[in-house]
């Protein structure tokens, strides 16, 4: 296997396109060798999600290259899903469907409280939630990983993903934490493990008060000055922990 980068591996409801890059065999017959997929970018008004998940695939790219990432660990990462909301700031995706609400769950609800949850008309009607699902039902992905911000904390949800979720809880300091603490109807955590048995994880990132030089640092041309580098710094050894074996072992 080799990392393969592409550049459009979806299309956004505007018609922008997603990237995908991967590590991974089209498929396993051996659940110990499926991949870990990370998904970044989800809502489009959260920059630390994208900066998180952009940081997170330049670091597996270069330690996958480096021949630091054993073979039986294999990865599918998407830096950013949601790049129509990005590109204004906004947490829905350009048809204002919040995309974590949109998966085809058991608990899709078309009810909502605010615009900002808006469901969408039916389960799975935006193209980058289809896109996802295809891709999850191709791969079949032994663990979930996304990026949001909000009150620092690592939600789990399946405790097959515990041990993953407390490497990542002692590289970051933040606690996990068993539920968000609000219903998330046609959510990927319960799309995820309720109805799929994959566990999830989902990284809530702490928001950041420079918030316009935050939206700045997405341009990945000016991303390594200040506020990128420092978050990955938090995050780096979980990583390590969880595609790195050898690594942990050495400072052990």
């Amino acid at each position: 296997m080799q990392v393969n980068h592409h550049k459009q591996w979806a299309q956004s409801s505007q018609g922008r396109p997603i990237s995908m890059t991967e590590f991974c065999s089209q498929s396993s017959a051996d659940p110990a060798k499926r991949p870990t997929l990370l998904i970044g970018g989800v809502h489009g008004d959260e920059p630390e999600g994208v900066i998180l998940g952009q940081e997170c695939e330049r670091w597996l790219t270069h330690t996958q290259q480096a021949g630091l990432i054993p073979s039986d660990r294999p990865w599918i990462i998407i830096p950013c899903l949601n790049p129509d909301g990005v590109a204004i700031n906004q947490r829905v995706n350009g048809r204002g469907v919040d995309l974590n609400r949109n998966y085809p769950a058991s608990n899709w609800s078309p009810e909502f409280s605010k615009d900002r949850y808006y469901p969408g008309p039916y389960p799975a009607s935006e193209p980058e939630i289809q896109a996802l699902v295809r891709l999850i039902e191709e791969r079949k992905p032994q663990l979930i990983i996304h990026f949001h911000a909000w009150k620092p904390s690592i939600v789990l949800t399946g405790p097959s993903g515990a041990d993953q979720a407390h490497s990542l809880s002692e590289s970051s300091g933040y606690p996990v934490l068993d539920t968000i603490g609000y219903p998330t109807p046609g959510s990927l955590s319960h799309y995820g493990w309720q109805d799929l048995g994959v566990p999830i994880i989902c990284i809530e990132e702490e928001e950041w008060m420079e918030r316009d030089r935050c939206l700045h640092e997405i341009d990945p041309k000016k991303i390594g000055n200040t506020y990128a580098p420092a978050l990955w710094q938090r995050w780096q050894k979980g990583f390590e922990a969880l595609f790195c074996p050898s690594l942990k072992e050495e400072r052990s």
